[in-house]
């Protein structure tokens, strides 16, 4: 390991690691999200899957551009997270009206799976808003929406 150059440098460093809006966002998420994965497996689902359900469930019948952009998410990634729910039974890809356009249907398989990890997410988001509380959820969502806005301001 390379020697300290100073001890400035150090707490400089040390910061990046403590105080990181971006790591501990990411780490936070990743905790999150394994737990909420872990109580939905009794419905064969993670909350990312869940996620792309429920957003075809509120909007029907979308593209797969239309779908990354609600997800925030890039064509490519969004495209290879549909393939397992595709093998499920629980949407469908089909072509759209030319060749580059492929339309992205729920299945009512698809749609029973969303109505089975519905109670699941109730269950595990109410133990989430209990413990971090109603106010603070509030305000936790305002500031993530905020930090998000910051990124797009460009």
């Amino acid at each position: 390991m390379r020697e300290k150059t100073s001890s400035t440098e150090y707490e400089r460093i040390a910061r990046l690691s403590s105080v990181c809006i971006c790591n501990n966002l990411r780490r936070s998420a990743r905790l999150v999200t394994n737990y909420y994965d872990k109580l939905f497996e009794p419905a064969g689902l993670r909350v990312s899957q869940a996620t792309v359900l429920v957003v075809l469930y509120l909007a029907g019948v979308q593209t797969i551009n239309e779908m990354a952009e609600k997800l925030e998410l890039d064509r490519t990634t969004l495209a290879r997270n549909l393939k397992p729910l595709t093998h499920q039974g629980l949407l469908t890809i089909a072509p759209g009206s030319d060749q580059r356009t492929r339309l992205v249907t729920l299945t009512p398989k698809g749609e029973a799976a969303l109505l089975k990890v519905l109670p699941l997410w109730e269950q595990t988001q109410s133990y989430m808003v209990e413990g971090i509380g109603e106010a603070n959820v509030s305000l936790l969502l305002a500031q993530l929406s905020e930090a998000a806005a910051l990124t797009s301001s460009d």
